[in-house]
């Protein structure tokens, strides 16, 4: 006897079990494609999703449909597919040669089908959303960690940019900072192709996507490229973008733009929800890795202000002392064949005094990274020769001593600066320090140069004023140096001279 074909109804409960069983999305909506087509007898089943965030199932059919029938004479039966109440797509059946139109009968069997598609592209959207979850929530903790252990604000933007871009699967990672003018600048930019190019473009100020981030409001676009709200030079490489706010106790650090290529997929409100609860972790992060950097930094100064007052209280009233007893010694009958070597020992202490209490100047001050404009330089050395004269020394400059100036040539000219502040603070009777800085003029055989002018009121041990002159040897640096001999001002003083071709 011949085996009877199994029934419509338990081919159909078949293929729903076997749908129900794997866990791969692409190979259940396979198998409910395969099963749609053998349970209607058609030539050809299509599984076509809309939403563009499915967009990597998009188009499944069954194994070689062959060539679809001409519109006016192929069977075509179509059922939208939804995941919960939105229509995500629609499972088709085409072609159906000899057998008629499809049934009533089909179309049920179609729609059970799309009802379990459905529910297996939702399924596999909350696991998805989960896994998400877990991402950012554990790239959040990531940063927070990084964050709290790294030293430098570089480092730590660089590291928000960095997992931000990782885990929004985005083009680049991008850290901008408010303007002084009132727009943003990109300041930090994570990407795999070079970011150099990026850093220091900014958005113009009253654009209105800065209206909703200084308002502490995320700005999500849909193409970065043609959104009229974009200014910077560089929004034409992107498509959909998201730039957050990093705000904390209602203070706004700076934004994360976080855009993907032109043509990208979009960002789905998850995965905007997920970037803007990342962000506001990652600003408050930034927040206390500066406080505890701040703490850092104020133990440092405590330390060092605690040195400086041992220095004072222990070293330099003991130096005092002990230079007081020499002295007194040298003023005593029967001390002169020994008066050079106590004159001696008291300039010594005299000296070392002054270096000591420089030294506690220097102390007192907050570390910083040392100037790099040649201005900078110059004052840094007037502040730390203050200490020495009781008094700040004047500083003028003339020209673009910053830009004109090269590196080599500032190193020299500091080196000077510093010899003759030097001198001046051993001479002790000072009450006046001039220092000029002139890149503006030009030396006497017409070449550009720079001129270093140091005068001091004080005069040497005999009474006389003295000069310096320290340059590149030629007649200019002869006259320079006549112009400083005998005080070079009226009321004497000392006067250094140092120039150097540009």
């Amino acid at each position: 006897m011949t085996a009877q074909p199994a029934p419509r109804l338990t081919r159909l409960l078949e293929a729903l079990l076997g749908a129900g069983t794997d866990l791969d999305l692409r190979t259940v909506l396979r198998r409910i494609v395969d099963g749609a087509a053998e349970l209607t007898g058609a030539g050809g089943a299509a599984l076509v999703v809309t939403d563009p965030r499915e967009g990597g199932i998009a188009g499944i059919r069954t194994p070689d449909p062959g060539p679809e029938p001409a519109p006016q004479t192929a069977p075509l039966l179509r059922v939208p597919v939804h995941v919960r109440d939105e229509e995500i797509g629609e499972l088709r059946l085409t072609g159906r040669p000899g057998s008629g139109p499809f049934t009533a009968e089909d179309e049920q069997v179609l729609r059970v089908l799309a009802a379990q598609a459905g529910i297996s592209i939702g399924s596999a959207r909350l696991y998805e959303t989960a896994r998400q979850r877990e991402r950012w929530i554990e790239g959040a903790a990531a940063v927070t960690t990084a964050l709290l252990t790294e030293e430098g604000t570089d480092d730590a933007l660089t590291t928000v940019a960095e997992r931000a871009r990782m885990l929004a699967d985005a083009s680049a990672g991008v850290i901008l900072h408010p303007t002084a003018e009132g727009g943003m600048e990109i300041v930090t930019a994570s990407t795999p192709d070079d970011p150099d190019d990026m850093v220091g473009a900014t958005i113009a100020p009253g654009s209105p996507v800065l209206e909703q981030l200084l308002g502490g409001e995320p700005v999500f676009l849909d193409d970065s490229a043609t959104d009229p709200r974009m200014t910077t030079r560089v929004r034409h490489r992107f498509g959909p973008s998201m730039m957050l706010p990093l705000q904390a106790s209602g203070r706004l650090i700076g934004t994360l733009a976080l855009p993907r290529r032109r043509g990208g997929r979009p960002y789905t409100d998850v995965e905007r929800l997920l970037a803007t609860q990342f962000a506001s972790q990652a600003a408050l992060a930034l927040v206390l890795a500066d406080a505890r950097r701040g703490r850092e930094r104020l133990a440092v100064y405590e330390d060092r202000d605690r040195i400086a007052r041992d220095l004072h209280d222990l070293v330099v009233q003991r130096l005092f002392a002990t230079g007081m007893m020499l002295e007194s010694t040298r003023r005593r009958p029967g001390a002169r064949e020994v008066d050079d070597i106590l004159r001696q020992a008291v300039d010594e202490l005299r000296s070392t005094v002054r270096d000591v209490r420089t030294t506690i100047f220097a102390l007192q001050q907050p570390p910083a990274e040392p100037p790099t404009g040649l201005r900078g330089r110059v004052l840094r050395e007037t502040a730390a020769a203050a200490a020495r004269l009781g008094f700040a020394p004047s500083a003028r400059f003339l020209g673009a001593v910053d830009t004109r100036v090269p590196g080599p040539v500032a190193d020299r000219l500091i080196t000077t600066l510093r010899h003759a502040l030097a001198e001046a603070c051993a001479r002790g009777n000072v009450s006046r320090v001039e220092i000029a800085v002139d890149a503006a003029a030009p030396l006497a055989d017409g070449r550009a140069g720079v001129r270093l002018t140091v005068f001091d009121d004080g005069t040497d041990g005999d009474g006389a004023g003295g000069v310096a002159p320290e340059g590149g040897g030629t007649d200019e640096s002869a006259a320079d140096a006549g112009a400083g001999v005998g005080g070079g001002r009226p009321g004497g003083g000392t006067t250094v001279t140092w120039w150097s071709p540009l």
